[in-house]
């Protein structure tokens, strides 16, 4: 779902934009309750989580591949505010350094992947769950359902936005200019994928954080649940959450490079040249892909790797250990200067 420059539209980068900017902007407003806890910590962990699931691309029977994204759990035990924020930062550091999804399109990215899906997946998961215990399974089956739903609603949006490009955007020939899939195209591959795999993926991440939780931390989720009292009978806490969490992101950052045993790449993220002209009745690259495509060419990781693919997997390996720093400390210094500016704002008004 990481669309890259030149799929998308300048004016549809611009809509993007207008829509994820205001909304990140509320978002910081309202994460308040998070970081004024001793609660950014968990929120930077779990950034880094989202960041490495989103790197671990799952092979799809088609030969694409798609992942999960994680924004449903954070928004869960954390807030959807508080995911959007974590969401965005791990999709700007892999748009940034290393070439995932375009600069250019970032807006739109945000809105898929950092603002409905969290939306979506909490939505259901308080439609589901309503008052029912801490403990309760119904928590785990929200969680489930809506971790599933977000995601799939999510590859909705991004093959609607790249289906409504050549009917909106072409030249005087008739030919698009930029993504070349219709939606027809884009719709099916977009949610077959997701449907069938990655959507399960995500459920099941949802879940099973949230199942763990119940046992191991229930005070966690209160933070998202003020009404909702804490059953102390059910909870049998072992080891303590924070090295279960950092155990689980180990095992993810050495498992990243499965994606790379399938054959191709996700849907709507080749490179000009590698474009199957003949599948899309096309003579030649679509003007506009071909110019935007390349717009950011820093990228210090491109691909998640170092080595011009000389050594894949351990680009990969590399790429997940940089990403899992970056965005962890990105997300724990935006948490901190958020609470700092809370602060001020609490002391300037009781100063009033």
């Amino acid at each position: 779902m990481h669309i890259p420059d030149g799929y998308l539209s300048p004016q549809t980068c611009i809509a993007g934009f207008a829509v994820a900017v205001p909304t990140l902007a509320l978002a910081a407003r309202r994460v308040r309750t998070v970081v004024r806890t001793r609660h950014v910590p968990t929120l930077a962990l779990f950034s880094a989580m989202c960041f490495l699931v989103m790197m671990f691309n799952i092979p799809i029977p088609d030969g694409t591949t798609a992942h999960a994204v994680g924004g449903g759990i954070i928004a869960i035990i954390l807030g959807p505010w508080a995911a959007m924020i974590a969401v965005t930062v791990a999709l700007a550091f892999q748009a940034l350094l290393f070439g995932d999804g375009g600069v250019l399109a970032f807006g739109v990215n945000v809105v898929n992947m950092a603002i409905a899906l969290p939306l979506v997946a909490y939505g259901l998961y308080k439609l589901i769950s309503g008052s029912s215990a801490l403990s309760s399974p119904r928590r785990i089956l929200g969680a489930a359902l809506g971790g599933y739903v977000g995601l799939n609603v999510s590859a909705l949006l991004t093959g609607i936005e790249l289906g409504i490009q050549p009917g909106l955007f072409h030249d005087a020939s008739g030919a698009p200019l930029y993504s070349p899939y219709s939606l027809g195209q884009a719709i099916p591959a977009m949610l077959l994928a997701h449907l069938v795999v990655a959507g399960f993926a995500e459920g099941a991440l949802s879940g099973g954080v949230l199942a763990y939780l119940q046992r191991a931390n229930q005070p966690l989720l209160k933070l998202n649940h003020p009404d909702v009292p804490v059953d102390h009978e059910r909870t049998t806490r072992k080891v303590r959450p924070i090295a279960v969490a950092g155990i689980a992101v180990g095992i993810m950052a050495l498992l990243t490079p499965i994606g790379l045993l399938a054959p191709g790449g996700a849907f709507g993220e080749d490179a000009p040249a590698d474009l199957d002209l003949g599948k899309v009745n096309l003579q030649a690259i679509p003007e506009g892909l071909n110019k935007y495509n390349g717009f950011w060419h820093n990228a210090l990781f491109d691909g998640y790797d170092f080595g011009g693919d000389a050594h894949p997997w351990l680009g990969y390996l590399v790429s997940a250990v940089v990403g899992i720093a970056v965005v962890g400390l990105v997300v724990f210094l935006v948490g901190k200067l958020i609470a700092r500016f809370t602060r001020h704002d609490v002391e300037a008004g009781v100063a009033r």
